[in-house]
């Protein structure tokens, strides 16, 4: 990773990690609070934010940071 860009592979090597239940943050739009993973399909994310609701989310151009492995 150079110069925080991620390329397509990094991103979905960091979110293959995610599943159901995990709660996570997008750093890219931190306003929308602190969310909690609701499915995984291929590369779309579906995350319910607190500030903003449920999005889907394309994990092959944002990599969402994990907060914790436990709800």
């Amino acid at each position: 990773m150079t110069g925080g860009v991620h390329n397509e592979v990094e991103l979905l090597e960091e979110n293959f990690l995610l599943e159901p239940g995990l709660l996570v943050r997008n750093p890219q739009c931190s306003d929308w609070g602190v969310g909690q993973v609701q499915s995984i399909i291929g590369t779309r994310i579906t995350v319910n934010f607190e500030n903003t609701g449920k999005l889907v989310v394309d994990g092959s151009v944002v990599a969402l940071e994990l907060l914790s492995q436990q709800q």
